[in-house]
């Protein structure tokens, strides 16, 4: 796919947002797209699938698109969602409501063209809508990034003269300063309740202070310059999350987001602002976006599935409804440059020399990246407790790869469907326990070290020590009964070309034409291929993961276990 000019954006927005059109309910102001269910309403799905499109379709037209369809059915969608005595109104928002999160598309989509957005209503509807919109000011919000949609609403709401709480407003930037950690990352909220680092902070705490700083220039100069400040920090950090193939690492929750993975170097290109040279971030995104585009995430319609690299469910958040994954529109906040910028002629440019192995301390990750230019990243399972799901494989896992991706699991009552890809998973009365949470972590600049308990009564201390083609795993384990423990690599793809496995003694090894794990016991255990389930896998619906079995005694015992790969 040509991705260089303003016009190929276009063309790929469209491309996307296209099959939505004949969607769109009666009055515009709601779009459902599929039948599976999430913790808010049908309405609230239906405002949610009308919303997300606006963060690729404002900017559309701020940079000189033609309003066309789309702009008329969300003049008409506008007044119909909030009209009180309308057949299709969103409804009151009550206390920590997903309506609030839908809101800032909105706010962003007036601040970005009122003339096309706002001027257009009357009276009477742009009362509706500031009233509507408002509401985030009298109502609890999540203190996560959710606070920047309120900060968003009340920026739009000043810029035309309605009603706002702007010392709110200052209130809840004061607490997001808070949240800060250094290197340009955040935590989405207390650093103490929700320690973990992830695409949170690129595509919303950043992004979101990256807009601000835009939009906010005039009005808090030293504010604005702070948020710039710490993009710039964060952009030249953020850039060891990529791969040379465009693929971003699978890390943490909400992937289904997909490209809004390169939204924040997108935001930065907008803002005029180059923490890396404006070639390399162009590079990114360009790959990034092809990247997604060569998988099949569009169902035979056109419209944007569940998942990851295809329609996967197990992997989904409860907050995952059929027009979330539109929030990787974001992405495409480029579309407001005007015709003259130069990102549409700078050449997409590779990424920058990197470190093959580099200790990202501020993001609790330990980056290696591979001569084929896998990127490996080591994790501490430093998480929340109060989980959304699936956080032991968001999170837990001791590597997630780039081009291997991560297995979710369908139950924990059988190893193959545990599919516990890159863990030490115990197997105790048939049910399989793995990390979840450490206790104990240290990163230093050559491996990273936990402590972390699967189960009552076994301790488990682990070192991963990067080396050569992936990395050395030593386990010290504390167990209370015998067990049998397996030693998991990476998922690897079957029923395609070359597929084979192979166990040799303690070694397990599993490839095709593409790709090769080799998983090796050193000083014991056996060579097993685990059948994983179908569908666990991120990237691939049919995988097998190479592991070392280990038989656990009462007592003490010491593992050491070696993981390769190669990909092409």
């Amino acid at each position: 796919m040509q991705l260089h000019t303003r016009t190929d954006f276009e063309a790929l927005m469209r491309k996307i947002l296209q099959p939505l059109l004949p969607l769109y309910s009666p009055g515009g102001a709601l779009l459902q797209l599929g039948d599976t269910g999430v913790t808010y309403p049908r309405r609230t799905i239906g405002m949610e699938g009308f919303s997300r499109p606006l963060w690729a379709l404002a900017p559309y037209w701020m940079g000189g698109g033609q309003p066309g369809p789309f702009a008329e059915v969300y003049r008409r969608g506008l007044a119909a969602g909030t009209d009180p005595d309308g057949p299709e109104y969103w409804g009151d928002p009550g206390d920590y409501d997903q309506l609030f999160v839908e809101m800032a598309a909105i706010a962003c989509a007036i601040l970005e063209v009122p003339a096309v957005v706002w001027e257009p209503l009357a009276e009477n509807e742009k009362q509706n809508l500031a009233r509507w919109l408002n509401t985030i000011n009298t109502h609890e919000l999540p203190h996560c990034n959710w606070l920047f949609f309120r900060v968003l609403v009340d920026l739009a709401l000043d810029s035309v003269g309605m009603p706002c709480d702007l010392p709110q407003m200052e209130r809840d930037l004061d607490e997001i300063d808070s949240w800060y950690v250094g290197d340009g990352w955040y935590t989405d909220g207390t650093p103490s309740i929700k320690p973990q680092r992830d695409y949170y902070i690129p595509w919303a705490l950043q992004y979101y202070g990256v807009l601000y700083s835009v939009f906010a220039a005039k009005r808090a100069p030293a504010r604005a310059e702070r948020f710039r400040r710490r993009a710039l920090e964060f952009g030249r950090q953020f850039a060891f999350w990529f791969d040379e193939n465009g693929a971003a690492l699978p890390y943490g929750r909400s992937l289904g987001y997909r490209f809004g993975q390169c939204a924040f170097y997108s935001a930065c290109v907008f803002a005029g602002l180059e923490p890396l040279p404006l070639p390399v971030m162009k590079g990114i995104i360009v790959r990034n976006l092809q990247w997604w585009m060569e998988k099949p995430i569009f169902d035979r319609d056109g419209v944007l599935t569940i998942g990851y690299t295809y329609p996967q469910l197990y992997m989904s958040e409860r907050y995952n409804a059929p027009g979330s994954p539109y929030w990787g529109m974001k992405s495409f906040v480029v579309l407001a440059l005007p015709t003259d910028h130069p990102f549409w002629s700078a050449e997409a440019a590779p990424l920058p020399p990197l470190p093959e192995l580099y200790a990202m301390q501020s993001a609790d990750l330990l980056f290696q990246r591979l001569p084929d230019g896998q990127v490996n990243a080591y994790a501490p399972a430093e998480v929340e407790q109060n989980e959304h799901g699936q956080f032991a494989e968001k999170y837990a896992k001791f590597v997630y790869n780039t081009r291997f991706g991560f297995s979710a699991s369908r139950s924990y009552v059988q190893l193959e469907q545990a599919a516990p890809d890159s863990m030490l998973a115990f197997v105790i009365d048939r049910y399989t326990f793995v990390r979840r949470h450490s206790e104990r972590f240290q990163l230093l600049g050559d491996r990273l070290l936990s402590q972390w308990s699967p189960f009552a009564g076994i301790t488990v201390t682990t070192e991963l020590i990067p080396q050569g083609r992936g990395h050395i795993r030593r386990h010290t384990v504390q167990s209370d009964v015998a067990c049998t423990a397996y030693d998991c690599g990476f998922a690897v793809p079957k029923f395609c070309d070359g597929f084979a496995t192979q166990t040799d003694g303690a070694q397990a090894e599993a490839c095709n034409a593409a790709q090769r794990c080799v998983v090796a016991g050193q000083g014991g255990g056996a060579g097993v291929i685990v059948d994983a389930w179908p569908n666990t896998s991120l990237y691939a619906a049919n995988t097998v993961i190479p592991a070392v079995r280990y038989d656990i005694p009462a007592g003490a015992c010491e593992l050491t276990t070696r993981v390769e790969s190669w990909s092409r």
